[in-house]
């Protein structure tokens, strides 16, 4: 048995503390939210008065918040509360600038603290199952400490490199992701328009060229695959607010580094116009029906 601090214990953050109490863990929590902390405390999850006293005995302190600023913010108050030669892992996806800081403010406080960037991909659906797909950042000790940890709370813990490449995976992976929903929703648009069957373009593409996660999981149109928002009137799985998040961040990552991103940039101002429609809340796949209003 580890003891556990959880920082964050939102949609993702509760259900992942959860899985940990499931596996035989200690783990004290600390949200804002008194919604969030009754539902984590059902869940088995200790509840503390602060994110401070959360963490003062733990083993492992996991953080999953909403941006880098909070992050930085949350680091900067827990830090000084860790005791020596424990691990920090934040799952939250973030900036990779702001991950990177987050590390080095880890090892500033000289107690052989040892730190990861383990952003999470497979959504709402994937934290409650514990089938998440962690991709890690830092130093391939902090890695080795926290894979055990990680495993009860997803079914794949990748190490991508040293600080900040966790988030750099993150953020490419879901770019592809964008850009690939974005492309199979034009297709069954396009297909509609020439007369053919929603389950014809399904069965040709799947099984051919046009095979993609986004078609084999979330395809956008309902009665064709078991997993897709589709057949729940697009209530979310992987709400497009988040998925524009995670586009901004590419984007922000890109102008940074030099990189030429045309589709990404071109992904990114479609699901702005998708979220800003009024459809921030729904599954990223309904950008389908925004496809389906345009003129021209």
């Amino acid at each position: 048995m580890t003891n556990i601090a959880f920082i964050g214990l939102g949609n993702m953050g509760g259900p992942m503390a959860a899985n940990l109490v499931k596996a035989g863990h200690a783990v004290t929590g600390f949200d804002l939210s008194p919604a969030s902390c009754d539902q984590a405390r059902s869940d088995g999850v200790s509840i503390a008065g602060s994110a401070p006293d959360a963490v003062r005995d733990a083993e492992v302190v996991i953080t999953m918040l909403p941006a880098g600023k909070h992050v930085l913010s949350v680091w900067t108050d827990i830090l000084p509360s860790i005791k020596e030669g424990a691990l920090v892992v934040d799952c939250s996806t973030i900036d990779v600038e702001s991950a990177r800081k987050a590390h080095v403010m880890a090892r500033e406080q000289e107690r052989n603290l040892m730190s990861l960037d383990a952003p999470v991909s497979g959504g709402v659906g994937g934290a409650k199952g514990a089938t998440l797909t962690f991709m890690a950042g830092g130093t391939k000790e902090a890695f080795d400490c926290a894979e055990p940890i990680l495993s009860k709370m997803g079914r794949r813990v990748v190490h991508c490199g040293e600080a900040g490449a966790g988030q750099a995976a993150k953020i490419c992976n879901n770019m592809i992701l964008g850009i690939s929903m974005i492309g199979v929703a034009e297709a069954f648009v396009l297909g509609e328009k020439l007369g053919l069957s929603h389950q014809a373009l399904f069965d040709v593409a799947s099984t051919s060229s046009g095979m993609c996660w986004a078609l084999m999981n979330h395809c956008p149109v309902p009665d064709l695959v078991p997993t897709s928002a589709a057949n729940n009137g697009y209530r979310p799985g992987f709400a497009a607010a988040l998925m524009l998040k995670d586009l901004k961040l590419a984007q922000e990552a890109a102008l940074a580094s030099g990189a030429s991103t045309p589709l990404g940039a071109e992904a990114a101002q479609l699901f702005g116009l998708f979220a800003g429609a009024g459809h921030e809340g729904d599954d990223y796949s309904g950008i389908i029906n925004f496809l389906r209003g345009q003129k021209g």
